[in-house]
């Protein structure tokens, strides 16, 4: 009887289909998601496109900020602190050593020594240093190799943290730059790779020295570098 009820009455299931057919419909797009169309008089077609407004729908977010330092680790904070001006390392000098830590990395080494800091330089490549020594046969590869030879290759298996501690030879190399910097300019300029060389050369029985001088480099060609340590490094690249 039931069933008869309903068949005997078309307008509710009118109405049910009619409800399902209007849920089942989907919703219109906002007015400006819809293409608009336009017609060239010149061209004789029709161009669509479609208006660059959907920021509104993607999720929220923060803007991301970065912070930019110009310094480099050092263990004389506070005679520089007090040295009034406060040199800066140059870009060129700043990249070079995350090149450093990098290559440190790269090699499995849990620190990153004066080795590192001198394999930075000529990877960073465009700086006056790493000119100076190619200049003088003393390539990435050469280092690299005279590196695995004197401290060996790292365990396969060992994870090298994100930023490798430095030495106690390579932050002495740093803060002689600091120091070289100072005293020859009285903290004007930049300290640029050259410096950060001829520190790593200054430290005698620190692997980049013996590196260098199993290179070929010598206090000849450190006096020649010397000399051209007061000319800035070029800010473009």
């Amino acid at each position: 009887m039931a069933a008869a009820r309903s068949l005997s009455n078309p307008s509710s299931t009118t109405s049910l289909i009619s409800q399902s057919r209007n849920q089942s419909k989907p919703t219109s797009p906002p007015s400006f998601l819809k293409p608009h169309s336009l017609q060239s008089p010149w061209l004789g077609f029709k161009i669509s496109f479609q208006p660059s407004k959907t920021t509104r729908y993607l999720p929220n977010h923060r803007p991301i900020t970065a912070t930019i330092s110009l310094s480099l680790p050092t263990s004389k904070t506070d005679r520089v602190a007090s040295a009034g001006k406060v040199p800066k390392w140059s870009r060129r000098a700043i990249k070079s050593f995350a090149m450093a830590e990098l290559e440190a990395r790269k090699l499995k080494y849990p620190t990153t020594g004066t080795e590192s800091l001198l394999m930075g330089i000529l990877i960073e490549g465009t700086n006056l240093a790493a000119k100076f020594l190619r200049a003088n046969g003393i390539t990435l590869f050469k280092v690299r190799d005279e590196t695995v030879k004197l401290l060996g290759k790292g365990d396969m298996f060992f994870f090298s943290p994100e930023h490798p501690p430095l030495t106690e030879d390579a932050q002495r190399a740093l803060d002689w730059a600091v120091d070289e910097k100072l005293k020859s300019a009285g903290g004007d300029g930049e300290i640029t790779t050259t410096h950060l060389l001829l520190g790593i050369w200054s430290e005698v029985e620190s692997p980049g020295h013996k590196i260098l001088a199993a290179l070929g480099f010598n206090d000849a060609k450190s006096k020649e570098l010397t000399s051209m340590s007061s000319e800035p490094e070029s800010v473009d690249g």
